[in-house]
Protein backbone atom coordinates (compact mmCIF):
# COMPACT_ATOMS: atom_id res chain seq x y z
CA UNK A 1 0.00 0.00 0.00
CA UNK A 2 2.82 2.62 0.63
CA UNK A 3 4.43 2.32 -2.87
CA UNK A 4 0.44 3.06 -4.17
CA UNK A 5 0.19 5.81 -1.85
CA UNK A 6 3.76 7.43 -3.05
CA UNK A 7 2.72 7.37 -6.35
CA UNK A 8 -0.42 8.66 -6.31
CA UNK A 9 0.69 11.46 -3.92
CA UNK A 10 3.21 12.23 -6.35
CA UNK A 11 1.01 12.19 -9.56
CA UNK A 12 -1.40 14.72 -7.67
CA UNK A 13 1.60 16.86 -6.59
CA UNK A 14 2.76 17.09 -9.80
CA UNK A 15 -0.84 18.65 -10.94
CA UNK A 16 -1.24 21.25 -7.64
CA UNK A 17 2.52 22.24 -8.51
CA UNK A 18 1.42 23.23 -11.84
CA UNK A 19 -1.80 24.95 -11.00
CA UNK A 20 -0.02 26.77 -8.04
CA UNK A 21 2.33 28.03 -11.05
CA UNK A 22 -0.34 28.79 -13.03
CA UNK A 23 -2.60 30.65 -10.49
CA UNK A 24 0.81 32.73 -8.96
CA UNK A 25 0.80 34.65 -12.61
CA UNK A 26 -2.72 35.58 -11.77
CA UNK A 27 -2.78 36.87 -7.99
CA UNK A 28 -6.16 38.67 -8.35
CA UNK A 29 -7.70 36.08 -9.97
CA UNK A 30 -7.25 34.29 -6.05
CA UNK A 31 -9.73 34.25 -3.39
CA UNK A 32 -7.59 32.49 -0.94
CA UNK A 33 -3.84 32.68 -0.84
CA UNK A 34 -1.57 30.67 1.69
CA UNK A 35 1.79 30.12 2.32
CA UNK A 36 3.88 28.26 4.65
CA UNK A 37 1.24 28.13 7.25
CA UNK A 38 1.95 26.42 10.58
CA UNK A 39 -0.89 26.37 13.46
CA UNK A 40 0.69 24.59 16.99
CA UNK A 41 -1.03 24.68 19.99
CA UNK A 42 -0.53 25.25 23.50
CA UNK A 43 -0.10 22.06 24.77
CA UNK A 44 2.64 21.58 21.48
CA UNK A 45 0.10 19.82 18.87
CA UNK A 46 1.26 20.99 15.77
CA UNK A 47 -2.32 21.02 14.00
CA UNK A 48 -1.29 22.35 10.47
CA UNK A 49 2.23 22.30 9.25
CA UNK A 50 4.13 24.13 6.42
CA UNK A 51 0.68 24.77 4.43
CA UNK A 52 0.60 26.03 0.63
CA UNK A 53 -3.02 26.19 -0.89
CA UNK A 54 -4.28 28.67 -3.66
CA UNK A 55 -8.02 28.96 -4.31
CA UNK A 56 -9.13 30.91 -7.44
CA UNK A 57 -12.24 33.92 -7.44
CA UNK A 58 -15.66 31.55 -8.04
CA UNK A 59 -13.88 28.02 -7.77
CA UNK A 60 -15.89 25.57 -5.61
CA UNK A 61 -12.56 24.23 -3.70
CA UNK A 62 -12.87 20.70 -1.88
CA UNK A 63 -10.84 20.15 1.39
CA UNK A 64 -10.42 16.36 2.44
CA UNK A 65 -8.86 14.64 5.10
CA UNK A 66 -9.69 12.24 8.07
CA UNK A 67 -10.54 13.44 11.23
CA UNK A 68 -8.16 15.16 13.47
CA UNK A 69 -6.14 15.96 10.19
CA UNK A 70 -5.95 19.47 10.23
CA UNK A 71 -9.15 20.57 8.15
CA UNK A 72 -11.39 22.15 10.73
CA UNK A 73 -8.24 24.12 11.65
CA UNK A 74 -6.99 25.15 8.71
CA UNK A 75 -10.70 26.62 7.91
CA UNK A 76 -11.02 28.52 11.43
CA UNK A 77 -7.76 30.49 10.78
CA UNK A 78 -9.34 31.38 7.20
CA UNK A 79 -11.92 33.06 8.70
CA UNK A 80 -9.74 34.61 11.13
CA UNK A 81 -11.72 32.67 14.24
CA UNK A 82 -7.76 31.29 15.20
CA UNK A 83 -4.17 33.05 14.66
CA UNK A 84 -1.50 31.47 12.64
CA UNK A 85 1.59 30.09 14.57
CA UNK A 86 3.70 30.73 11.55
CA UNK A 87 3.03 31.63 7.85
CA UNK A 88 1.31 34.11 5.35
CA UNK A 89 -2.64 34.07 5.10
CA UNK A 90 -4.29 36.22 2.55
CA UNK A 91 -8.15 35.59 1.90
CA UNK A 92 -10.18 37.85 -0.33
CA UNK A 93 -6.98 40.23 -0.94
CA UNK A 94 -6.86 41.25 2.70
CA UNK A 95 -3.94 40.03 5.34
CA UNK A 96 -5.46 37.77 7.96
CA UNK A 97 -3.14 39.07 11.07
CA UNK A 98 -3.36 43.23 9.78
CA UNK A 99 -6.84 43.18 7.96
CA UNK A 100 -8.83 40.61 9.81
CA UNK A 101 -11.94 42.49 10.22
CA UNK A 102 -12.07 43.05 6.41
CA UNK A 103 -11.77 39.55 6.05
CA UNK A 104 -15.08 38.46 8.29
CA UNK A 105 -17.11 41.59 6.59
CA UNK A 106 -16.36 39.54 2.97
CA UNK A 107 -16.67 35.67 4.00
CA UNK A 108 -19.68 33.82 4.80
CA UNK A 109 -18.80 30.51 7.22
CA UNK A 110 -21.34 28.11 8.30
CA UNK A 111 -19.50 25.55 11.02
CA UNK A 112 -20.42 22.21 11.48
CA UNK A 113 -23.09 23.20 14.26
CA UNK A 114 -25.86 25.01 13.51
CA UNK A 115 -25.78 28.91 14.66
CA UNK A 116 -29.38 29.55 14.20
CA UNK A 117 -32.02 31.04 17.15
CA UNK A 118 -34.71 28.50 17.95
CA UNK A 119 -36.89 31.03 19.77
CA UNK A 120 -36.97 32.75 16.34
CA UNK A 121 -38.67 32.33 13.16
CA UNK A 122 -36.68 31.30 10.01
CA UNK A 123 -37.60 35.25 8.80
CA UNK A 124 -36.71 36.61 11.94
CA UNK A 125 -33.30 34.52 12.14
CA UNK A 126 -32.46 35.88 8.50
CA UNK A 127 -33.43 39.47 9.03
CA UNK A 128 -31.10 39.38 12.49
CA UNK A 129 -27.89 38.20 10.49
CA UNK A 130 -28.56 41.09 7.72
CA UNK A 131 -28.46 43.38 11.35
CA UNK A 132 -25.51 41.80 12.65
CA UNK A 133 -23.85 42.06 8.75
CA UNK A 134 -24.67 45.48 8.38
CA UNK A 135 -27.43 45.17 5.31
CA UNK A 136 -28.46 48.20 4.35
CA UNK A 137 -32.27 48.55 6.02
CA UNK A 138 -33.59 49.53 2.97
CA UNK A 139 -32.64 46.08 1.25
CA UNK A 140 -33.82 43.84 4.28
CA UNK A 141 -36.98 42.85 3.34
CA UNK A 142 -35.83 42.16 -0.18
CA UNK A 143 -32.42 40.08 0.68
CA UNK A 144 -34.51 38.12 3.29
CA UNK A 145 -37.15 37.02 0.64
CA UNK A 146 -34.76 36.16 -1.77
CA UNK A 147 -32.77 33.88 0.74
CA UNK A 148 -35.79 32.43 2.10
CA UNK A 149 -36.44 31.31 -1.30
CA UNK A 150 -33.15 30.29 -2.36
CA UNK A 151 -33.25 27.44 0.12
CA UNK A 152 -36.61 26.55 0.15
CA UNK A 153 -38.09 27.80 3.72
CA UNK A 154 -40.19 30.56 2.06
CA UNK A 155 -43.61 28.51 3.29
CA UNK A 156 -41.82 28.51 6.73
CA UNK A 157 -41.07 32.16 6.87
CA UNK A 158 -43.23 33.23 10.02
CA UNK A 159 -42.51 29.73 11.94
CA UNK A 160 -40.11 29.11 14.88
CA UNK A 161 -37.07 27.20 13.59
CA UNK A 162 -36.93 24.91 16.69
CA UNK A 163 -39.63 23.45 14.87
CA UNK A 164 -37.50 22.52 11.91
CA UNK A 165 -36.23 19.45 10.84
CA UNK A 166 -32.39 19.10 11.25
CA UNK A 167 -32.05 19.66 7.40
CA UNK A 168 -34.34 22.75 7.48
CA UNK A 169 -32.26 23.85 10.32
CA UNK A 170 -28.56 23.22 8.25
CA UNK A 171 -30.38 25.55 5.02
CA UNK A 172 -31.43 28.33 7.23
CA UNK A 173 -28.31 28.38 9.00
CA UNK A 174 -26.95 28.38 5.51
CA UNK A 175 -29.36 31.33 4.12
CA UNK A 176 -27.82 33.80 7.01
CA UNK A 177 -24.25 33.44 6.02
CA UNK A 178 -24.94 35.01 2.63
CA UNK A 179 -27.30 37.84 3.63
CA UNK A 180 -24.21 40.21 2.87
CA UNK A 181 -23.81 38.70 -0.30
CA UNK A 182 -20.28 37.82 0.37
CA UNK A 183 -17.78 36.75 -2.68
CA UNK A 184 -16.18 33.51 -0.55
CA UNK A 185 -18.13 31.18 1.75
CA UNK A 186 -16.39 28.57 4.06
CA UNK A 187 -18.77 25.87 4.70
CA UNK A 188 -17.21 23.29 7.30
CA UNK A 189 -18.65 19.87 6.97
CA UNK A 190 -22.37 20.92 6.35
CA UNK A 191 -24.59 18.33 5.38
CA UNK A 192 -23.01 15.70 8.16
CA UNK A 193 -25.72 14.24 9.84
CA UNK A 194 -28.33 14.77 7.41
CA UNK A 195 -30.00 12.36 5.14
CA UNK A 196 -29.57 11.75 1.68
CA UNK A 197 -33.02 13.67 0.48
CA UNK A 198 -31.80 16.66 2.97
CA UNK A 199 -28.09 16.65 1.73
CA UNK A 200 -29.29 17.04 -2.12
CA UNK A 201 -31.04 20.10 -1.20
CA UNK A 202 -27.97 21.89 0.18
CA UNK A 203 -25.94 20.30 -2.34
CA UNK A 204 -28.43 22.00 -5.19
CA UNK A 205 -28.25 25.49 -2.98
CA UNK A 206 -24.53 25.34 -2.93
CA UNK A 207 -24.43 24.56 -6.61
CA UNK A 208 -26.27 27.73 -7.34
CA UNK A 209 -24.67 30.17 -5.62
CA UNK A 210 -21.39 28.77 -7.04
CA UNK A 211 -23.24 29.67 -10.20
CA UNK A 212 -23.70 33.10 -9.25
CA UNK A 213 -20.12 33.40 -8.92
CA UNK A 214 -19.79 33.13 -5.27
CA UNK A 215 -16.01 31.20 -4.26
CA UNK A 216 -16.95 28.11 -2.00
CA UNK A 217 -14.61 26.42 0.55
CA UNK A 218 -16.46 23.14 1.31
CA UNK A 219 -14.99 20.43 4.45
CA UNK A 220 -17.03 17.26 3.65
CA UNK A 221 -16.95 13.79 5.14
CA UNK A 222 -18.83 12.54 2.24
CA UNK A 223 -16.71 11.93 -0.58
CA UNK A 224 -19.66 11.62 -3.70
CA UNK A 225 -20.25 15.18 -2.03
CA UNK A 226 -16.96 16.23 -3.33
CA UNK A 227 -17.06 14.37 -5.98
CA UNK A 228 -20.22 15.95 -7.52
CA UNK A 229 -19.52 19.49 -6.17
CA UNK A 230 -15.80 20.48 -6.13
CA UNK A 231 -14.29 21.24 -9.22
CA UNK A 232 -10.31 21.11 -7.40
CA UNK A 233 -9.67 18.78 -4.24
CA UNK A 234 -7.06 19.02 -1.71
CA UNK A 235 -6.52 16.31 0.98
CA UNK A 236 -4.91 17.31 4.14
CA UNK A 237 -2.91 14.64 6.51
CA UNK A 238 -1.57 15.11 9.82
CA UNK A 239 -1.39 18.43 8.97
CA UNK A 240 0.18 18.82 5.53
CA UNK A 241 -1.57 19.03 1.90
CA UNK A 242 -0.47 15.24 0.58
CA UNK A 243 -2.56 15.94 -3.16
CA UNK A 244 -4.39 18.47 -5.08
CA UNK A 245 -5.74 18.21 -8.21
CA UNK A 246 -9.56 17.82 -9.63
CA UNK A 247 -11.40 14.99 -8.58
CA UNK A 248 -10.79 13.38 -12.04
CA UNK A 249 -6.60 13.88 -11.57
CA UNK A 250 -6.95 12.12 -8.49
CA UNK A 251 -8.79 9.27 -9.30
CA UNK A 252 -6.30 8.55 -12.17
CA UNK A 253 -3.98 9.14 -9.65
CA UNK A 254 -4.78 5.77 -8.09
CA UNK A 255 -4.20 3.72 -11.31
CA UNK A 256 -6.23 1.21 -12.97
CA UNK A 257 -9.45 -0.01 -12.16
CA UNK A 258 -10.62 -1.74 -8.85
CA UNK A 259 -12.04 -5.73 -8.67
CA UNK A 260 -13.75 -5.96 -5.45
CA UNK A 261 -14.47 -9.08 -4.86
CA UNK A 262 -16.71 -11.20 -2.12
CA UNK A 263 -15.45 -14.03 -0.64
CA UNK A 264 -17.62 -16.47 1.52
CA UNK A 265 -16.16 -18.49 4.69
CA UNK A 266 -15.40 -15.36 7.15
CA UNK A 267 -12.78 -13.59 8.33
CA UNK A 268 -10.26 -16.34 7.75
CA UNK A 269 -11.32 -17.02 4.06
CA UNK A 270 -10.79 -12.77 3.25
CA UNK A 271 -7.68 -13.29 4.79
CA UNK A 272 -6.64 -16.31 2.56
CA UNK A 273 -8.17 -14.06 -0.54
CA UNK A 274 -6.41 -10.83 0.56
CA UNK A 275 -3.02 -13.13 0.62
CA UNK A 276 -3.78 -14.94 -2.74
CA UNK A 277 -4.16 -11.22 -4.57
CA UNK A 278 -0.56 -10.05 -2.93
CA UNK A 279 1.06 -12.70 -4.20
CA UNK A 280 -0.44 -13.06 -7.48
CA UNK A 281 2.10 -12.92 -10.50
CA UNK A 282 -0.36 -11.25 -13.09
CA UNK A 283 -0.90 -8.01 -11.34
CA UNK A 284 2.74 -5.59 -11.27
CA UNK A 285 2.18 -3.25 -8.11
CA UNK A 286 -1.01 -3.65 -7.11
CA UNK A 287 -2.87 -2.57 -3.82
CA UNK A 288 -4.87 -5.28 -1.98
CA UNK A 289 -7.68 -4.50 0.53
CA UNK A 290 -9.29 -6.72 2.82
CA UNK A 291 -13.31 -5.64 3.55
CA UNK A 292 -15.90 -6.69 5.07
CA UNK A 293 -17.15 -8.89 1.83
CA UNK A 294 -13.94 -9.83 1.00
CA UNK A 295 -11.26 -8.01 -1.03
CA UNK A 296 -10.62 -5.00 -3.36
CA UNK A 297 -7.93 -5.40 -5.54
CA UNK A 298 -6.73 -2.06 -7.19
CA UNK A 299 -4.39 -2.57 -10.52
CA UNK A 300 -3.76 -1.80 -14.15
CA UNK A 301 -4.16 -5.05 -15.66
CA UNK A 302 -7.52 -5.25 -12.99
CA UNK A 303 -9.82 -5.53 -15.82
CA UNK A 304 -8.41 -7.67 -17.98
CA UNK A 305 -6.58 -10.25 -16.15
CA UNK A 306 -9.03 -9.91 -13.09
CA UNK A 307 -11.11 -13.35 -14.23
CA UNK A 308 -7.50 -15.24 -13.62
CA UNK A 309 -7.30 -13.95 -10.08
CA UNK A 310 -10.79 -15.53 -9.46
CA UNK A 311 -10.06 -19.14 -10.84
CA UNK A 312 -6.82 -19.20 -8.86
CA UNK A 313 -8.69 -17.97 -5.56
CA UNK A 314 -11.33 -21.07 -6.67
CA UNK A 315 -8.25 -23.30 -6.58
CA UNK A 316 -7.46 -23.05 -3.43
CA UNK A 317 -10.42 -23.77 -2.31
CA UNK A 318 -12.40 -20.13 -1.61
CA UNK A 319 -15.67 -19.81 -2.69
CA UNK A 320 -16.05 -16.28 -4.84
CA UNK A 321 -19.96 -15.08 -4.27
CA UNK A 322 -19.46 -12.37 -5.98
CA UNK A 323 -17.18 -9.89 -7.86
CA UNK A 324 -17.51 -6.55 -9.97
CA UNK A 325 -14.36 -4.09 -11.85
CA UNK A 326 -15.07 -0.65 -11.65
CA UNK A 327 -13.58 2.76 -12.21
CA UNK A 328 -11.90 4.07 -9.22
CA UNK A 329 -13.81 6.57 -7.03
CA UNK A 330 -13.03 9.45 -4.79
CA UNK A 331 -12.98 6.59 -1.28
CA UNK A 332 -10.63 4.45 -3.24
CA UNK A 333 -8.19 7.28 -3.55
CA UNK A 334 -8.26 8.50 -0.05
CA UNK A 335 -7.51 5.40 0.98
CA UNK A 336 -4.60 5.48 -1.47
CA UNK A 337 -3.37 8.64 -0.11
CA UNK A 338 -4.20 8.30 3.74
CA UNK A 339 -4.04 4.59 4.03
CA UNK A 340 -7.97 4.44 5.26
CA UNK A 341 -11.34 5.09 4.33
CA UNK A 342 -13.51 7.78 5.51
CA UNK A 343 -15.72 6.83 8.21
CA UNK A 344 -19.39 9.07 8.16
CA UNK A 345 -22.56 8.86 9.89
CA UNK A 346 -24.87 7.82 7.76
CA UNK A 347 -27.90 8.64 10.02
CA UNK A 348 -29.48 12.22 10.34
CA UNK A 349 -32.10 13.99 10.23
CA UNK A 350 -34.25 15.05 7.20
CA UNK A 351 -36.11 17.61 6.12
CA UNK A 352 -39.46 16.31 7.84
CA UNK A 353 -41.69 19.18 8.88
CA UNK A 354 -42.86 21.76 6.31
Amino acid sequence: MSNDRSAARESANGHSRNQTENRAEQPEQTAIDIEGLEVTYGDGTEAVRGVDLTVGRGEFFGFLGPNGAGKTTAIKVFATLLSPTAGQVRVNGFDAREESRKIRESIGYMAQETSIDPELTAEENVRFACEAYGVARGERDERTAELLELVGLESVADKRSEGFSGGMKKRLDAATALVHRPPLVFLDEPTTGLDPSARNRLWEYFERINERGTTIFLTTQYLEEADQLCERLAVILDGEIVADGSPADLKRAVGGDVLDIDVGGGADARSRAGAIARDFDAFDDASVETTEEGISVTAETARELGTDLLVALRDAGLTVTGFNVRAPTLDDVFLAITGERVATDAAGDGDGAQ
